[in-house]
C-alpha cells in the first residue's frame, strides 16, 4: 500500500520531456535561485561527470566546471522544480559512464573530442508558451463553432 502510494506521488513529480543525459556532454543548466522574497534564473554551464538515481523521481546528474582555476561540481535532480532548462551544448566521446578521472587533469589534457550539438533539451517557459498558445487556438475554434451554430438557428 505504502508502495503504491510513494509510487503515485513520484508519477506526479517526473516531467514528461526530460534529455538523454550522458557522461562527457557540456550542458547550460538554468536553475531558480531564491534570494528572500526576490527569484532569478542562474546558468551553470559545465562537463556532465556523472549520472545517478536512474530514471525515476531519485535521478540526478553531477556537473563540472572550471571557476577562476577552481574545480566546481554541482548535483542537480533531474526532476526538480527549480531547474527551468537544460540545454545540451556539446557531446564528447568518452568510454566512461563517470567521469571522475576529470578532476584530476588540467589544461590540454581535460580536452576531449567533441561535436557541437547545441540543443535545447527542456524549457519549462517555453512549454508554457506553446501550452498557452495552443489554449488560445481551442478556444477560438470552440467560439468559432458556437458562432456557426447561433447563425444557423
Amino acid at each position: 500500500m505504502n508502495q503504491q502510494l510513494l509510487a503515485h506521488v513520484a508519477a506526479k513529480s517526473l516531467r514528461a520531456k526530460m534529455p538523454e543525459l550522458a557522461a562527457g556532454m557540456t550542458v547550460k543548466v538554468s536553475q531558480k535561485i531564491r534570494e528572500g522574497e526576490k527569484e532569478r534564473v542562474q546558468n551553470f554551464e559545465g562537463l556532465v561527470i556523472a549520472t545517478n538515481g536512474g530514471s525515476g523521481i531519485a535521478a540526478t546528474f553531477t556537473v563540472r566546471k572550471i571557476f577562476d582555476g577552481i574545480g566546481v561540481e554541482k548535483v542537480f535532480p533531474l526532476h526538480s522544480k527549480n531547474v527551468v532548462k537544460i540545454e545540451i551544448i556539446k557531446k564528447a566521446k568518452v568510454r566512461r559512464s563517470k567521469l571522475y578521472y576529470a578532476r584530476d587533469l588540467r589544461g590540454k589534457a581535460a580536452r576531449m573530442t567533441e561535436t557541437y550539438v547545441n540543443e535545447n533539451v527542456y524549457d519549462e517557459e517555453a512549454d508554457k508558451k506553446a501550452a498557452a498558445e495552443l489554449k488560445k487556438k481551442e478556444e477560438a475554434a470552440a467560439a468559432k463553432v458556437e458562432a456557426e451554430k447561433l447563425a444557423e438557428k
